[in-house]
């Protein structure tokens, strides 16, 4: 059977819901686990508060819907609870990518997901993408090959961004090559043109995902970070990126309009080890553009920044720090749902 043409919508088109799930496994979070309910209903909070979006919440079970209502709160009217196992909280990489075909209608693509190159099998992680589309009754389009979200960014007129160190890594798709991984993206998102940057931040469990390093914020415009820590462990990292993506055309043939923000600069695990924190790991929902903070001196100028990059939107920063500690920010525990006519 033919698969139908589809695309992949940029992130600013209006959602008609986030996709999210309760932080509730307290032998994953450990000391954590508290502060990141916080900031995950700080987040929440943020995405739906004066008629923001829809939140369709995945829970395990009793307990943890009645922690999320208690936290929720202020917006519960707007959250949706739902009873799919999950291994833990990160739906940008296991939830499906929606995507719409060329009549306008909804579809669940569902990729196969094996635990960020096989570092943590979670179980229910990788049943959560069929999980999510039988609950809206979406069309699924499974793909057998290893996808995360959060290893692409759109534009959503067919420019696919994303890097070697994720996609060619070896431990997801061995065997495919990087023509074989753009033809699949052709299929599956909708892309045009795959645009290729190669390694992501220091210690990033992901194997570089894009959505740390660099995201569309219109078409032909993309935000990046730079380095003012003189510490920076990425600084040289971040610096090439700028310059790769300056280099970049995109699908319309555009060049590439490259914006610099800070980065975060130096932080440090318990271990004193350097965490992948990044400010373009925001989440653009229909009135807000919510950005992960951490605490350092480049907190205030980096949402600054982001803000009048959306001036049709309030743009907010939250505090991310308990959720780093598990390995991502705000955009990496988000999915949002297309609206659809």
């Amino acid at each position: 059977m033919t698969r139908p043409v589809v695309l992949q919508p940029a992130e600013w088109n209006r959602h008609s819901a986030c996709w999210l799930a309760w932080p509730s496994h307290a032998h994953l979070w450990r000391s954590n686990l508290a502060p990141a309910q916080a900031e995950f209903a700080a987040l929440c909070v943020a995405i739906a508060e004066d008629g923001g979006e829809t939140l369709d919440l995945l829970v395990q079970d009793d307990a943890a819907e009645a922690e999320a209502r208690v936290a929720l709160a202020p917006v519960l009217p707007q959250v949706r609870f739902h009873r799919i196992p999950v291994g833990d909280i990160w739906l940008r990489d296991t939830a499906p990518i929606f995507v719409k075909s060329m009549d306008g209608a909804l579809r669940a693509a569902c990729f196969r997901f094996n635990g960020w190159g096989g570092k943590y099998l979670l179980p229910g992680d990788d049943q959560v993408a069929g999980g999510v589309a039988g609950i809206i009754g979406l069309p699924r389009l499974d793909h057998d090959w290893v996808l995360e979200g959060g290893s692409v960014e759109v534009d959503g007129e067919g420019t696919v961004l994303t890097t070697r160190q994720c996609l060619l890594n070896p431990n997801r798709n061995p065997g495919m090559s990087q023509a074989e991984i753009e033809a699949a993206l052709r299929e599956g998102l909708g892309a045009e043109k795959v645009l290729w940057l190669d390694e992501g931040l220091l210690n990033d469990h992901t194997d570089g995902h894009i959505d740390t390093l660099a995201r569309f914020v219109a078409p032909g415009v993309v935000v990046c970070m730079e380095a003012r820590d003189p510490d920076d462990p990425n600084a040289a990292t971040l610096d090439r990126i700028a310059a790769d993506l300056a280099a970049f055309t995109d699908a319309r043939g555009r060049n590439l309009q490259v914006l610099r923000i800070p980065s975060p600069g130096v932080l440090v695990d318990q271990e004193g080890e350097p965490m992948p924190a990044s400010y373009v790991n925001f989440y653009i929902g229909n009135r807000s553009v919510v950005v992960p903070t951490y605490g350092t001196p480049f907190d205030a100028g980096a949402v600054a920044a982001i803000g009048r990059l959306f001036p049709d939107r309030r743009t907010v920063g939250r505090s991310a720090r308990a959720i780093l500690s598990g390995g991502g920010a705000f955009h990496c525990i988000t999915q949002q749902q297309p609206e659809v006519p």
